[in-house]
């Protein structure tokens, strides 16, 4: 990952905090792939997936989270919860981080973007 991609994971985070959310966990990896961030609120302990796009693409960050990407979370969030319980309920969120001219421009926070059939 470049240095501009790790900088918008940051930012994410500092994004949801700003939200309320707390940072459990930042870049968890496992066999199956990596989370970049888990952070929890009051209700939700939220897997999320940040993907930054130039705010002229054509298509919006989101559509690059397809399900392939989606099972690698899912299966890296069953193994974090196996060793990490909790009473929160489990979500998958993606942000969106738009960028222009090399810099960070906006955010976009989907919640419970996608879920596990």
């Amino acid at each position: 990952m470049n240095a501009l991609g790790k900088l918008a994971e940051m930012k994410a985070a500092e994004f949801l905090e700003k939200k309320k959310y707390s940072l459990v966990d930042f870049n968890f990896s496992c066999r199956f792939g990596e989370i970049d961030l888990i952070v929890k609120n009051k209700k939700y302990l939220c897997f999320v997936e940040v993907k930054m796009r130039n705010a002229n693409s054509i298509a919006s960050p989101m559509e690059f989270v397809d399900r392939a990407k989606q099972n690698k979370i899912s299966a890296c969030a069953k193994v974090y919860l196996s060793s990490h319980k909790t009473d929160l309920q489990p979500r998958f969120d993606v942000v969106e981080v738009f960028c222009e001219n090399n810099k960070i421009k906006s955010f976009k926070h989907l919640e419970n973007a996608f879920q596990l059939y």
